[in-house]
């Protein structure tokens, strides 16, 4: 394992993000490219066992306060899908370094950037115990904002990338850890554990508004796609939120991003965050998911505990102009508070 030692950060709160217009953004509400239901779906039974008996004896305890840790099962099944035995695999946003971990674990090498210090710390951790465990295997953490990942990621890896495997923030409503404190005829109920970060860095995507958020992402992808060796892929986790009560369809807002930072949308997944059983499937849902299906259902709407997220996996592109890429229109020349403004339609 390789350690680099933490740099300054280089500021990008407050450069220019990829140019997405609002407009752009805000139709993605209410529409799904014509292209999006040409995508194969497959279903990824990544839930069987718990996540705490995923994790156990392969993540070092302070792994747990991360607030959205991405499920073993769904990093592992997508590092053994696609790449190979020796291939890199990287993650621009790792937090406690699942995805690193994981991929060491299969025998590849793995390099992972984060931009909180703390979270640093511990996926170094992580990559120390499976060190330790015998996953002797080329691999890194690197400080900094994947929005500068082209600088940031070692030279040895630029162009090497088979896989990249990663989950832009999103959601804190369904993430965290839960104390109760009971006292004779109250139940008082504290939240911990739901930010990413410090609350006041804007410089972390975790802390901006939905469109900064997509326009950051997209961003990083776009960087993403410029180190990935030629048919390399990209693999999203990401599920929809509510937002009161409305429905945020990150899943397809995301394929929409990927589009635009000129990767080929090639399938969307199903990775099952519930156990399947003889008779169905056994949902395990968080605290704060049940008591927020608990008080929308009593609020008259009939909603339903997240039984999934949806892997949305992108091609990049061989340079032989074979693969099927939406992208959006060229003649565009809108302005917002971004600067100057993306696509407004899909073209395939």
């Amino acid at each position: 394992m390789t350690t680099t030692p933490n740099t300054p950060l280089l500021s990008s709160a407050d450069e220019p993000t990829m140019p997405l217009s609002r407009a752009f953004i805000d139709a993605l509400d209410a529409s799904t490219p014509t292209n999006f239901g040409e995508l194969p779906v497959s279903v990824w039974a990544t839930a069987q066992t718990s996540p705490a008996a995923q994790r156990k004896g392969r993540y070092v305890p302070e792994s747990t306060a991360h607030p959205a840790k991405m499920l073993p099962a769904v990093a592992a099944h997508a590092i053994e899908h696609y790449t190979n035995p020796g291939e890199v695999v990287l993650d621009p946003m790792c937090g406690i370094g699942t995805t690193l971990v994981e991929a060491i674990d299969l025998g590849r090498r793995a390099v992972g950037v984060e931009y909180e210090p703390h979270w640093v710390d511990v996926a170094r951790a992580n990559l120390r115990f499976a060190w330790e465990r015998g996953h002797v295997h080329d691999s890194q953490v690197v400080r900094g904002d994947a929005r500068q990942l082209e600088r940031l990621l070692p030279e040895r890896y630029a162009g090497q990338v088979a896989l990249i495997v990663t989950s832009p923030p999103y959601g804190p409503s369904v993430h965290g850890l839960v104390n109760t404190d009971r006292e004779p005829g109250v139940d008082k109920v504290r939240k911990r554990h739901y930010r990413y970060g410090s609350a006041l860095d804007r410089g972390n995507l975790a802390n901006v508004g939905h469109h900064r958020l997509l326009a950051g992402f997209t961003r990083i992808l776009t960087a993403c796609a410029r180190v990935l060796r030629p048919g390399g892929h990209v693999a999203i986790t990401v599920r929809p939120w509510r937002e009161h009560a409305e429905l945020i369809d990150l899943p397809s807002q995301i394929v929409a991003c990927g589009a635009a930072a000129g990767l080929a949308p090639l399938e969307r997944c199903v990775a099952l965050l519930a156990r399947v059983a003889d008779d169905g499937l056994i949902a395990r849902g968080s605290f704060f998911q049940r008591d927020f299906i608990r008080k929308q259902r009593e609020a008259g709407l009939p909603l339903h505990l997240i039984a999934h997220e949806d892997v949305v996996i992108f091609k990049a592109s061989t340079g032989r102009g074979q693969d099927r890429v939406m992208r959006p229109p060229a003649k565009i020349s809108v302005h917002d508070e971004y600067g100057v403004i993306g696509p407004g339609h899909w073209a395939a």
